[in-house]
C-alpha cells in the first residue's frame, strides 16, 4: 500500500520549533476530527488522540514528538543582521548557504551568511565552522527589521519535499515522519476493534529534552507504550558495516536500545512476533548516542510501562535533506498498527 505523500509533504513543511508547535498541532486536529473518540491538549501544549479499546483496565500510549530542530532571535544589530540560539542538536557546517524563515509578525525569508571564504586567514579556512560564525541576513534595512522581528521571535528552516527514487527528502522528517505515520494508524484503526484504550500522543519539546512525553507519560500513565521516531541509517561511503545502526529499503526498525533507554525485552519480543506473523520488513536497532520520547513514557508512567519503538530509518539526520524509504514508512504504520491490535495476544508474565 503506497503512503500518502502529499499529506507527509503538508506535515514536514509546517514550521514548528520547540515551544512553537501550535502550527502543527492545529494541523493534526483537523487531520483527526471524527476520526478519534475523544482528542484534548494538556497544559504541556501536547495533543492527545484517544481511541477506545474494548477493555479500559490497560492504558496503550503511542507518542510522536511535533517539534523540529531550528533558531530563535537573540539580537538583532545595528545593520539589521540577526543573531541566534539553537533549539536542539545542530552540526554547525550544515548551516552554511541555507535559507531559514523567521517568524515575526509575519514570515521572512532570510538567509544563514557568514565570512566569505575570500576574505578568510588559512586559520580561519582550517578552523571547524562554530555557530557563533554565523548570522541570519533579512536584506532589509535594521528599521524593517525591528518593525517585524523581537527577540524570543523563532525561527525554522526552509526546505520543501522532493521524492528521490523510492525515497522521500525534506527537512524536519525527524520527527514529522512519526506524526504522519501515528496519523495514519489512528485513520486505519477507526473501524476496527482494538483491545485496549489507545492514547496516540502528539507531544511537544522532545529535541530540548522530552519534556512533552514526560508530562503525557505521567498523566497517562500506559500499561504499554511505543516510542515513534526517526533514527540514524548511516549506510552511506565510508561507514563500517558495525555503525550502520539501520540501512534504508531494509524495513521498519524495532528499538532495543539508545543512550535514553532500554526497551523491555518483552516488547521487543513482542514487536519482533508481530512483525513476523503480519510479514512486515523489519531490521533491529541499537543507537548508541541520542534519546526518544520512549524514554519519558518508561521513566514517568506511574505504575510502570512495557515500552518499545518504532524507529524509521532516515539519512542525513539534522540536516535540511533528510532521507527515509517511503516502503520503511509504510512498513512503520503497519508495525504500530498491529502491534496495538493485537497486545491481548501475548503472554506478557516476567520471565
Amino acid at each position: 500500500m503506497a503512503i500518502n505523500v502529499k499529506l507527509l509533504a503538508q506535515i514536514c513543511e509546517i514550521p514548528g520549533t520547540s515551544g512553537f508547535e501550535h502550527d502543527v498541532r492545529n494541523f493534526v486536529k483537523k487531520e483527526l476530527k471524527g476520526v478519534v473518540d475523544e482528542m484534548y491538549t494538556d497544559h504541556m501544549g501536547n495533543l492527545i488522540a484517544l481511541k477506545k479499546g474494548q477493555s479500559n483496565k490497560k492504558r496503550v500510549m503511542a507518542a510522536a514528538h511535533m517539534d523540529e530542530i531550528g533558531f530563535m532571535v537573540t539580537h538583532i544589530d545595528d545593520k539589521g543582521f540577526i543573531r541566534f540560539h539553537t533549539i536542539g542538536g545542530f552540526d554547525p557546517k550544515t548551516l552554511t548557504a541555507q535559507r531559514v524563515i523567521v517568524h515575526g509578525k509575519k514570515n521572512l525569508v532570510g538567509v544563514m551568511g557568514a565570512k566569505p571564504i575570500h576574505v578568510m586567514t588559512p586559520e580561519e579556512r582550517a578552523k571547524v565552522p562554530q555557530i557563533k560564525d554565523y548570522f541570519i541576513d533579512l536584506g532589509l534595512p535594521k528599521a524593517e527589521v525591528d518593525k517585524l522581528v523581537g527577540i524570543g521571535d523563532p525561527i525554522t528552516r526552509e526546505r520543501a519535499l522532493i521524492e528521490m527514487g523510492n525515497n522521500v527528502n525534506v527537512k524536519s522528517l525527524d520527527n514529522r515522519v512519526s506524526v504522519f505515520i501515528l496519523i495514519e494508524v489512528l485513520k486505519e484503526l477507526k473501524k476496527e476493534k482494538i483491545p485496549f484504550d489507545f492514547y496516540g500522543v502528539f507531544t511537544v519539546q522532545e529535541e530540548v529534552g522530552l519534556r512533552g512525553a514526560l508530562v503525557a507519560g505521567h498523566h497517562i500513565n500506559p500499561d504499554f507504550s511505543f516510542g515513534l521516531d526517526t533514527t540514524i541509517a548511516n549506510d552511506t561511503p565510508g561507514a563500517p558495516a558495525h555503525e550502520m545502526i539501520t540501512e534504508l529499503g531494509k524495513g521498519t526498525a524495532i528499538k532495543v536500545m539508545d543512550a535514553s533507554v532500554i526497551c523491555d525485552v518483552r516488547m521487543v519480543e513482542y514487536m519482533k512476533q508481530v512483525a513476523t506473523k503480519k510479514k512486515i520488513k523489519y531490521q533491529l536497532e541499537i543507537l548508541t548516542a541520542g534519546g526518544t520520547d520512549t524514554a519519558g513514557m518508561q521513566k514517568m508512567a506511574k505504575n510502570g510501562t512495557i515500552a518499545g519503538a518504532v524507529s524509521i530509518p532516515t539519512r542525513n539526520i539534522h540536516q535540511v535533506i533528510e532521507m527515509c524509504d517511503k516502503d520503511d514508512i509504510r512498513g512503520s504504520i503497519d508495525l504500530l498498527k498491529e502491534s496495538v491490535k493485537n497486545l491481548d495476544t501475548f503472554k506478557w508474565d516476567h520471565k
